[in-house]
């Protein structure tokens, strides 16, 4: 199922891809950490807590300024699960949506306990950082689906009815994933969401959005990926909805001034079609990160998942230096983020170098173990 990034990459080539990496996890988690505070407000209830202008700076919620949600929490631990499968490709036995699926339960077993059990060799570095035992909200579709050990699958899914966006919310990584063909990226996606999400719509936002990011993170414009999403997404049963929000997306960038009715507009009913699409425009009409971000959380809707989403999309379009340090600075699990991202960003690069056939190197392997 695909293979990884070229295997000659540049020093210029390295560095942008890092920036790329940090910017687009960095940015699901600013989003995140930014519309958190409004979940669950309607757009007046924004404007009678932040404001005329509605919410335009980080806020308190979870006790504290710039707390995550569950939507960061697991965009993590779909990083762990990709630099895991490449880790255990050397074995012979390669089947990334399993990986996925045991790292997404490594998550799920931390919304159980109370902290890290050192006794559980095979969790890696991430499960043992306490920052991310903080229960944050997961939604029912999460932890029933992740409740045991089946895995879901396209064909067979967990929670067939699920249409919301927390699958997609956490589908940014797999579009990190530059050596990979586009159709195959979206596949994982695909796979992936649908060890929660089983509706059509839920999974094939998942996999649209991956594969958005995945054009950004390999230097198209955001409109080219979005119709490489279209395009992509065509020979799927069940693609109409995702389709049609987004190029519904598409069309409201030239009908006016932005703005929170417009945002609300596409968002729609809540379900991850009209999230993605409503981040797709928001990314696409933004003046700069700050500008796309607070115009993704000031409205009605689910406004944690709207600023993961469109986080990740401008994270990927403009790499880290673009992210407003302010906020950053005040960003829960920064340091953790950062880790991981230049793990992700080493691995996808260099693996073979780390854990090739000549060896192995133990501190990696005791970091992303195989089992």
């Amino acid at each position: 199922m695909g293979a990884t990034a070229g295997a000659v990459w540049g020093r210029a080539e390295q560095q942008d891809f890092r920036s790329r990496v940090r910017g687009t996890l960095l940015g699901v988690a600013v989003g995140d950490a930014l519309g958190t505070p409004v979940e669950g407000l309607d757009a007046d209830g924004v404007r009678e807590a932040h404001g005329a202008e509605g919410l335009t700076d980080l806020a308190p919620a979870y006790g504290r300024r710039g707390a995550v949600t569950h939507l960061t929490q697991l965009t993590l631990f779909s990083v762990d699960g990709l630099i895991r499968a490449q880790v255990r490709r050397d074995t012979g036995a390669w089947h990334p949506p399993t990986d996925l699926h045991r790292a997404y339960r490594r998550w799920a077993a931390t919304q159980r306990d109370w902290g890290p059990d050192l006794r559980r060799k095979d969790d890696g570095w991430l499960a043992r950082e306490e920052w991310l035992y903080a229960r944050r909200d997961a939604t029912r579709a999460l932890l029933l689906g992740l409740g045991d050990a089946t895995m879901g699958t396209p064909e067979a899914p967990k929670n067939p009815g699920e249409r919301g966006p927390e699958a997609a919310a956490r589908s940014a990584p797999f579009g990190l994933l530059v050596g990979w063909e586009p159709q195959l990226v979206a596949q994982l996606a695909v796979e992936c969401a649908a060890q929660t999400h089983g509706h059509p719509t839920g999974y094939l936002s998942a996999g649209a959005y991956a594969v958005i990011v995945h054009g950004l993170a390999r230097g198209e414009s955001l409109d080219g990926a979005v119709q490489h999403a279209l395009a992509l997404l065509a020979a799927r049963p069940g693609h109409e909805p995702v389709a049609d929000a987004l190029q519904h997306a598409l069309g409201a960038v030239r009908q006016g001034l932005p703005g929170p009715a417009r945002v609300t507009e596409l968002i729609g009913a809540g379900a991850a079609d009209g999230l993605v699409a409503a981040a797709v425009y928001c990314a696409l009409v933004a003046e700069d990160v700050r500008h796309g971000l607070r115009l993704a959380v000031n409205h009605g809707g689910p406004s944690a998942a709207t600023g993961a989403l469109t986080g990740g999309l401008l994270g990927a379009l403009h790499g880290e230096t673009a992210l407003p340090p302010a906020w950053l600075a005040e960003l829960e699990g920064r340091p953790t983020l950062l880790e991981l991202a230049d793990d992700f960003a080493m691995e996808m690069t260099q693996g073979p170098a780390l854990h090739g056939p000549a060896g192995s190197s133990p501190g990696w392997l005791a970091r992303y173990p195989r089992g």
